[in-house]
């Protein structure tokens, strides 16, 4: 990897093969990342194809995936059904150390099996508390409790790094104090900063030093700051990197997502969230704004993140070595208890 800086741009992909039009976007010096999404696969050996054919596009690319497990799954057919997060942290209130246990394997697994089709990372853990009050988080919360997402988070974290995955804390400071989904509306939490130091913000200050990634949440908290978080100075800068003392990369949430209209058009969006402080800015199913920006980029020569770097996949692993890999079959199976016991894993 070297010194490469990586571009600011990280876009999405219309099918389970490169278009024409996609490979000349790739090849872009200003496209720094791709992030894949369930239409984009059919299985083990089409997104492995796949995945060859970005890089040969682009040495230097970073390729992701929300793979979080329950709700939150892309890859499916030919992958283990992972159970929402609630459903570990659950396991580790009644058994504390097959707990642990099961989320460091269950993290491991996970990151293995996307190292094993050579995506880089997927962006978890959520560290969010919450358990039936956000209606987007939800179960993808380990826990209600701070300490308890701490705990949890932590074992998980570990696993991915053991697979040879970097790990991507989201949504700071936190998206379980409110109902609205941002994907769909532009959430407003009155919350002042000591609540949310109580609570919310815990997660993220504790793991600081175990995630090489965070991504800001699409939420105001006008009692801290009037801006939304993923475009505020105030949350990113001074609270993020310089309270906190994060080196790590700041990633976007999308910039497709309704909370970050009220920034304005895609233009906009984009200065607003590198000049606030991102590392690396999604736009996600809206090819026209992925264009706009990548333009905008190019006209301003906007320089390119080394951080990004640090977030490639450190290790590799064949499916073949993997699926004879006794930790794997021996996760697997404890899975499938863990499920069968009544706990979710349904993906909708």
């Amino acid at each position: 990897m070297g010194n490469k800086k990586y571009g600011r741009l990280m876009l999405d992909l219309a099918g389970t093969e490169l278009l024409a039009e996609e490979r000349e976007l790739l090849a872009d010096q200003h496209v720094g990342g791709v992030i894949l999404f369930a239409r984009n696969i059919t299985g083990k050996k089409q997104v492995c194809d796949l995945v060859q054919d970005i890089r040969r596009c682009s040495e230097h690319i970073l390729i992701a995936v929300d793979q979080e497990g329950g709700r939150v799954q892309r890859f499916k057919q030919g992958f283990t059904a992972l159970p929402p997060m609630q459903a570990l942290g659950d396991f580790m209130s009644s058994d504390l150390d097959q707990g642990l246990e099961l989320a460091i394997d269950t993290g491991w697994l996970m990151a293995s099996e996307v190292i094993a089709c050579g995506l880089d990372i997927s962006f978890a853990p959520v560290l969010d508390v919450d358990r039936n009050h956000s209606s987007i988080i939800g179960d993808r919360a380990f826990s209600d409790s701070a300490d308890q997402v701490i705990l949890a988070a932590k074992a998980f974290i570990k696993g991915m790094n053991q697979a040879g995955m970097a790990a991507t804390g989201k949504h700071f400071p936190g998206h379980g104090g409110v109902v609205a989904d941002s994907h769909l509306e532009a959430p407003v939490d009155q919350r002042t900063m000591a609540e949310l130091e109580s609570r919310d913000l815990k997660p993220f200050v504790s793991l600081g030093s175990d995630l090489a990634a965070v991504m800001p949440a699409h939420i105001t908290f006008p009692a801290v700051d009037s801006s939304s978080v993923g475009f505020s100075h105030y949350w990113l800068q001074h609270i993020l990197r310089s309270k906190m003392g994060f080196e790590g990369v700041i990633f976007s949430d999308d910039l497709t997502m309704k909370g970050a209209d009220v920034v304005g058009g895609y233009i906009e969006k984009s200065e607003v969230a590198l000049a606030a402080g991102c590392d690396m800015i999604l736009v996600c199913n809206c090819p026209e704004g992925a264009r706009e920006v990548l333009a905008h980029l190019q006209h301003l020569e906007m320089k390119g993140c080394e951080k990004i770097a640090t977030m490639r996949a450190s290790k590799t692993i064949s499916w073949d070595d993997l699926t004879n890999n006794t930790r794997y079959q021996q996760t697997i199976k404890k899975l499938q208890q863990l499920t069968a016991t009544g706990q979710s894993d349904e993906c909708t």
